[in-house]
């Protein structure tokens, strides 16, 4: 299930199947295109379903222009409707309106079910998540170097007011990731988003990906959505978290370097090459597996 909003003021609440048919996104009796943001997630989750043999994407949606309007009625809809007979096994929070009350009656919800799904969080549902001190109950966050300087800052109450780690956060991720576990506001599991993406459980950074680089990528509204997208399908078709998290990196990454952007590149003009990307990252992926050496049972 993926759970957000768009910034069109009049698009309804839907709760329907996701497909991306022809390069645009089909929910209900609803056509949207693929730009950034939501759609841009939605997209890559679909792509990589159908990719891998998943089932379409559940999505709740309503428009939102930063009101907080269409944000109201996502969760008022996720409270009244979450139930146990839905059989979600992964649950992906990302634009709405940061609303701590609403945020926090959502996690009761999920702590009724007799079976909690794989929380992740990307955009302004990580700052609530992070804001209302409960952090540590998600899965997954899915932060850029910025909103890593923010979860990083045990002090700042919004993004706006973070302290000065925003400096050079790019050099300073590992100590941000540091920080952030030490003071509890981060989720079992980080996917960092950047030039180098990081891969991090409490226990540490276990893996950095960093090629192919394609720096024309860095212009392009929707990569890291896309990415956020790709990793949330990959654990709703029962990859571990981390390995998930890898593959979906580096098959972002490719999906790039197979289509050479140029920066007046969109997120739509990457997304036909996903299914190739995705092959190539498991490929490469189980190689590396079959490499490493046997463990002694001792």
């Amino acid at each position: 299930m993926i759970v957000g909003t768009l910034p069109y003021k009049d698009f309804p609440l839907v709760d329907a199947e996701c497909e991306l048919v022809n390069g645009e996104l089909r929910i209900g009796d609803q056509t949207i295109p693929v730009v950034r943001g939501t759609t841009a997630l939605m997209a890559a989750a679909c792509a990589t379903a159908r990719a891998l043999g998943f089932g379409a994407p559940r999505v709740i949606l309503a428009g939102d222009i930063g009101i907080g309007d269409g944000s109201a009625l996502v969760y008022e809809h996720v409270i009244r409707t979450l139930s146990d007979d839905d059989g979600i096994k992964t649950i992906t929070f990302h634009y709405l309106l940061p609303e701590i009350d609403w945020h926090n009656r959502i996690l009761i919800k999920l702590d009724d079910l007799s079976e909690r799904p794989v929380l992740i969080a990307d955009a302004g549902y990580m700052y609530v998540a992070k804001m209302s001190g409960f952090a540590a109950s998600y899965d997954l966050f899915t932060p850029d170097a910025g909103e890593m300087a923010f979860l990083a800052d045990e002090m700042a109450p919004h993004p706006f007011y973070t302290r000065g780690f925003l400096l050079h956060e790019d050099e300073r991720v590992p100590e941000l990731i540091e920080r952030a576990y030490r003071h509890e506001n981060a989720a079992r599991c980080l996917l960092v988003k950047g030039r180098i993406d990081f891969v991090v459980t409490e226990d540490g950074i276990i893996k950095e990906i960093s090629e192919p680089c394609v720096e024309n990528m860095e212009p392009i509204g929707g990569t890291g959505d896309s990415l956020t997208g790709v990793v949330s399908a990959l654990i709703a078709g029962g990859f571990p978290i981390p390995q998930a998290a890898i593959i979906a990196a580096k098959a972002n990454r490719i999906m790039g370097a197979l289509k050479n952007p140029t920066p007046a590149s969109s997120i739509a003009d990457l997304l036909p090459a996903l299914p190739a990307a995705l092959e190539q990252a498991l490929s490469n992926h189980n190689k590396e597996i079959a490499k490493r050496p046997l463990i002694s049972a001792r």
